[in-house]
């Protein structure tokens, strides 16, 4: 990228409505809501496309902001900080995708929750979202890790994540959600 022209424009051919890198607070997430609520409001979308990619939304940042370990001490490159951008392709099916830094003893709990996610159908998430809802069982970051369950439930689609080694510790997490028009 020679100037910022070209930033410009691959943000515009690529689609994208939003973008942020940096530290997740609560502000931000307001913010950042406020911003795509108005952005949804000016585009030609249904009123349950709108809400659909909304809720997916929420979702997504707040899972940003409850599960950065605030309890490790990251390199001064990377303290706390995620990524986020949201896109609207050619045949109307948004994306949001998350990145974030990951423990790397934390990646295997969490990869098996996605795939045991990923494996279920519409009727099987309904009930395990109910089961783990009813468990009351509830993880040191204050959810009981119905989040993903939610987001797979409301986009009616597989998650699509990975991890990339960073180093000995970390691991950068990336999930993408996408949301088709129906």
């Amino acid at each position: 990228m020679r100037d910022i022209h070209d930033f410009y424009n691959m943000m515009e051919d690529g689609k994208i409505m939003l973008s942020f890198n940096g530290e997740v607070t609560s502000d931000l997430l307001t913010s950042i809501l406020q911003i795509m609520e108005s952005k949804m409001e000016n585009l030609d979308e249904s009123p349950k496309i709108k809400k659909k990619v909304y809720n997916i939304l929420v979702e997504c940042l707040q899972n940003l902001y409850h599960h950065i370990d605030e309890d490790d001490t990251l390199t001064a490159a990377n303290e706390k900080t995620a990524l986020f951008m949201i896109r609207k392709n050619e045949d109307g099916e948004y994306s949001i995708m998350t990145g974030n830094y990951i423990a790397n003893e934390n990646i295997h709990l969490l990869k098996s929750k996605l795939d045991k996610i990923n494996s279920m159908d519409k009727e099987e998430l309904k009930d395990y979202y109910k089961e783990v809802l009813n468990n009351g069982e509830m993880s040191s970051k204050g959810g009981g890790g119905l989040g993903m369950i939610d987001i797979a439930r409301k986009s009616g689609k597989k998650l699509d994540y990975n991890f990339k080694n960073v180093d000995e510790r970390f691991s950068f997490f990336s999930l993408i959600v996408k949301i088709s028009q129906n």
